[in-house]
């Protein structure tokens, strides 16, 4: 019959391309060892080691060690997975070609970044309830009622926003090799003493000048956000590190 099988060229709705890249980018980081380790994994025995070692190295806390290490270790989730993983996954998509391929094609350059965005935020939910089911276990309260759970969000969605834009920087900018051992580094030293887990307060005079760092900004929102209050200063410094890193991303990242 005449016209049955006529062709309807043209691309799928945006919104199901947004869906289907995103689902993808959760999919491929979910299903690498590495990147798993690093996201749930590490971040899950660093908030039991800590733990359960915080009385026995002396650690002078505002509060039970659980009440304060759980939301830090919620941080370093984010850090984790908005910036290594995405920087290191990134990084070797330039290397092979993938993204260069798939700038050219249907799928457009924003709608391929919204996927990434939102696969890292699909992740950050699965690390959220893994870490917090974990936090609840050992005997943490959990936030402090819905302005606790809101504040939160809000401080993950911006450290994921400032997260996000270096780990591009990152990977738009350096081969892949070195984007890898880069972006391991810097968690490492962010780890260390970037005032993610513990507090400002914990590293004396240098408390004041972690706190500026996008690490210390998270760990002080989330920590904040846990005892239902808005760290509006550490907010902005995320907004800040979010506007800067995006800025730089679209003057230097590279497809190829």
């Amino acid at each position: 019959m005449s016209g049955t099988f006529a062709p309807a060229p043209g691309g799928a709705p945006v919104l199901r391309q947004l869906v289907t890249q995103a689902g993808m980018e959760a999919r491929l980081l979910l299903r690498n060892g590495e990147q798993l380790l690093i996201a749930v994994v590490i971040p899950v025995i660093v908030l039991i080691g800590a733990v359960r070692g915080a009385d026995r190295v002396g650690l002078d806390l505002d509060g039970r060690p659980i009440d304060v290490l759980t939301p830090g270790v919620l941080a370093l989730a984010v850090m984790s997975t908005a910036f290594t993983s995405l920087a290191i996954a990134t990084g070797f998509e330039r290397r092979y070609g993938v993204l260069k391929r798939l700038g050219t094609a249907p799928l457009s350059r924003t709608t391929l970044l919204g996927g990434k965005v939102a696969a890292l935020l699909l992740v950050e939910v699965i690390q959220f309830a893994v870490i917090g089911g974990v936090g609840l276990a050992l005997g943490w309260d959990g936030p402090s009622g819905v302005a606790g759970v809101l504040c939160a969000v809000v401080a993950a969605l911006l450290g994921t926003a400032a997260f996000a834009a270096l780990g591009m920087l990152l990977a738009g900018t350096l081969r892949a090799e070195a984007t890898l051992a880069a972006a391991n580094l810097v968690y490492l030293l962010l780890l260390a003493g970037g005032a993610v887990i513990l507090p400002a307060s914990a590293y004396g005079g240098l408390g004041d000048v972690v706190r500026w760092l996008p690490s210390g900004a998270l760990g002080e929102a989330m920590r904040a956000a846990c005892d239902g209050a808005i760290a509006g200063r550490d907010l902005v410094v995320l907004l800040a590190w979010a506007a800067l890193g995006s800025v730089l991303t679209a003057r230097t990242f590279k497809w190829e």
